[in-house]
């Protein structure tokens, strides 16, 4: 039986995981003339008086306050927002890095975004190419290019659906037939067992829990001097490790992924031996 060289997908989220505070907050805000606050009270303020999910209350805010500033909502613009983001040290220099680590164990690592930010943002970023798929909140544009409704929407509880799509190798987001189809764990393209979940918070639980369960690995971190929600996740028992947000060469983060990637190989070696031993029956 012919075996693919093993997987290892490691998934984050956006804001305050890679980058040091929500998307919106580096240049959108502050081109609209409001303060952080301002703009995300509005948000919470309708999507509590509609009864509104609230990703899609912060969707609607974005287009509410641009219009109202006579600002551009063309694709573009969005995607321009996007080099502004400034992220935690060492975040360039991780990917490539992380990946070279994987090759020198025999795995062939992979990077997926699961965010409730705004894709094309992260699209502008230095960083996009890193990742093969990203999957977060879509506008969809009009003849003119200009936004005019949601394309997706990702909030805490459908960001779930994305690690069977990778788990399972799935990409396309109009397939859920595929996604649903049943198959057997050892066949998938990438086991739950070969998964990092790398996240900061709350909304970001149940993917967490559903990684750690399934014998992925959760890890939760937090910026420096704020560890007292990182170490609850840890105590409830959603989250295997908590660490700080340092990415850079032999943090402590860095090491622990590492380490992580070593396990998984090794444990590969062993699912290999019993798959061909079955096969061999």
């Amino acid at each position: 039986m012919n075996i693919k060289k093993p997987i290892v997908a490691i998934m984050y989220d956006f804001d305050k995981t890679l980058c040091t505070k929500n998307m919106q907050e580096y240049s959108f805000i502050p081109n609209m003339g409001l303060s952080e606050t301002e703009f995300w009270d509005a948000s919470n303020t309708l999507s509590k008086k509609l009864q509104m999910d609230g990703i899609l209350a912060y969707m609607w805010q974005m287009i509410s306050e641009s219009r109202k500033n006579s600002k551009s909502i063309h694709r573009k613009d969005f995607v321009k927002l996007g080099e502004a983001l400034e992220f935690y040290e060492g975040v360039d220099k991780w990917f490539d890095r992380i990946d070279e680590y994987g090759k020198k164990n025999g795995v062939k690592v992979e990077h997926y975004i699961i965010s409730s930010g705004l894709k094309e943002i992260i699209e502008g970023s230095s960083i996009y190419k890193k990742f093969k798929d990203v999957y977060a909140c879509e506008f969809m544009y009009d003849e003119n290019d200009t936004a005019c409704w949601p394309k997706n929407v990702v909030n805490y509880t459908t960001k779930t659906q994305f690690l069977y799509r990778i788990n399972k190798g799935v990409s396309d987001l109009s397939d859920d037939k595929t996604l649903n189809d049943y198959v057997p764990e050892d066949e998938r393209r990438v086991p739950f067992r070969n998964m990092i979940y790398i996240a900061d918070g709350i909304t970001d639980v149940p993917c967490m829990k559903l990684v750690k369960v399934n014998g992925g690995y959760s890890v939760a971190v937090y910026q420096k001097k704020k560890v007292d929600q990182a170490k609850n996740l840890l105590k409830d028992n959603r989250v295997n490790y908590i660490v700080q947000a340092d990415y850079k060469e032999d943090s402590t983060l860095d090491k622990l992924v590492k380490d992580i990637i070593s396990e998984i190989a090794s444990k590969d070696k062993l699912v290999r031996m019993q798959i061909k031993q079955k096969h061999s029956l």
